[in-house]
């Protein structure tokens, strides 16, 4: 052995079969294992967050087609002027439909997405976000949200990918972000008021007793919130004579009219698992070929009779022609109704589920003594085989589409009074169109090749 060598190792060879054919290795074993507070510097774009097929972009695609000049025109920041320049319309127009497509139904929830999920970076480009500017673009352009609806469902008409021959109406009760208990009478009601009046007054005092002392945050929040209070008591007080009015005409004591002091708005109304909350009536139409929604509406009316004229008007207003035919649920059902809308008349062929008669040896599909002509002429088309294969079409056109609003987050409203619920109510509505007209676009590029 050399004497150079402490150990003698053997040849490569030797060492090869020892490594090889011996029993199991001692030792603590070796993994790649994760580290993740490494920091790491990767040269990567925006751009390159995304595939090119992702839903972003679809929506980004979409917006930037959309005739945004009423929002841009009152911008007062210029190229070389003075003023801080706000953020691109359309960037909040894509936050926001993207979010409703995601299930995000808050500004709060949405203004950490902005600066976490590649997605919503993405759509914002590095523009900064703060929930206030998302939550008031969210209420503030109804105007706007209903005139992109009645364009893009005219576009698709123009494409011959909707059509209005068959339209199913539907209504979804909504919670309303009001707490049962906030339900005041009269008297409660005028004595909150005084109490809130109080309030301010008593913070008025405060400031006029030491004027030179400018005033803090706090103070001026107490004080703001103390105002908002106010306003909302006087806006309940102002709802009590409808709320009066609209109660049953059997109830002989109208006094005992409620209105809620955190939603004047909102009405208590029986939802889908039988209980009564706050809440809104959201009415929807949709066209029973494509699913697109053509018509929109909120109401605080806790019934569907009385929603359907109007929503056939709606119609009219918005793309000039009436649907031809009409699948409602026994709900909406009104004589009156039948008659307005159906020929002559009317243009509309109406399909909804005839009572059963008190009389169980009579039809309920034969004409009566005091039908009209239109009411007779309904009754007789119901006992059809084509009529009841036409009314079922209904449940897989206006509830489908309620119940993808429902998985979007139209759970619960988070917002306050009818103008701001409309327009969270269009959000859902646009967006649900958008994924709608891209699947139809795609279906017919297919059929066409």
């Amino acid at each position: 052995m050399d004497q150079d060598v402490f150990f003698d190792v053997g040849s490569g060879e030797e060492g090869k079969a020892a490594d090889t054919a011996g029993g199991p290795r001692i030792g603590p074993k070796r993994m790649r294992h994760a580290v993740r507070d490494q920091v790491e510097f990767r040269q990567c774009s925006l751009d390159q967050l995304l595939p090119p097929e992702h839903e972003a972009r679809t929506v980004w695609e979409y917006v930037c087609g959309l005739d945004l000049s009423a929002l841009i025109a009152p911008i007062q920041a210029v190229e070389n002027g003075p003023g801080q320049a706000p953020a691109d319309p359309r960037i909040l127009m894509a936050l926001w439909l993207y979010a409703t497509l995601r299930g995000v139904g808050s500004a709060r929830e949405l203004n950490p997405l902005c600066q976490s999920h590649a997605a919503y970076e993405w759509i914002c480009g590095g523009v900064s976000m703060n929930y206030h500017t998302l939550a008031d673009f969210r209420t503030q352009h109804v105007e706007l949200l209903d005139r992109l609806l009645t364009e893009s469902v005219a576009a698709l008409m123009a494409e011959g990918l909707v059509t209005l021959d068959r339209v199913a109406q539907d209504g979804m009760r909504v919670r309303a972000s009001a707490g049962a208990s906030s339900f005041r009478r009269q008297p409660s009601l005028e004595k909150a008021l005084t109490e809130a009046e109080e309030q301010v007054r008593q913070l008025r005092e405060e400031l006029q007793a030491d004027p030179g002392v400018q005033k803090t945050r706090q103070q001026a929040a107490r004080e703001r919130a103390a105002k908002e209070r106010a306003e909302r008591i006087r806006a309940a007080l102002d709802q009590l004579p409808d709320i009066a009015a609209s109660k049953n005409k059997k109830v002989k004591d109208r006094s005992q009219a409620r209105a809620s002091t955190t939603d004047a708005d909102a009405r208590k109304m029986k939802m889908a698992d039988g209980g009564f909350r706050p809440a809104f009536n959201v009415q929807l139409a949709t066209a029973t070929q494509s699913q697109i929604i053509t018509g929109a509406g909120v109401t605080n009316s806790g019934g569907d009779q009385g929603q359907f004229v109007p929503m056939v008007e709606q119609h009219q207003e918005r793309y000039e022609t009436k649907p031809k035919e009409a699948l409602i649920d026994g709900g909406f059902l009104k004589k009156a109704d039948i008659e307005a809308v159906s020929p002559p008349q009317g243009g509309t062929i109406v399909y909804a589920p005839v009572m059963e008669s008190k009389d169980p040896d009579r039809d309920p599909h034969t004409p009566r003594d005091d039908d009209s002509p239109a009411v007779a002429e309904w009754r007789k088309r119901m006992g059809t085989d084509e009529a009841k294969a036409i009314y079922r079409e209904r449940a897989a056109t206006a509830e489908c589409v309620n119940a993808l609003a429902r998985n979007r987050g139209l759970q619960r409203f988070v917002v306050r009074g009818l103008r701001k619920v409309k327009a969270v109510v269009l959000w859902y509505v646009l967006a649900h169109n958008l994924m709608r007209a891209v699947a139809l676009r795609a279906a017919a590029a297919q059929a066409a090749m």
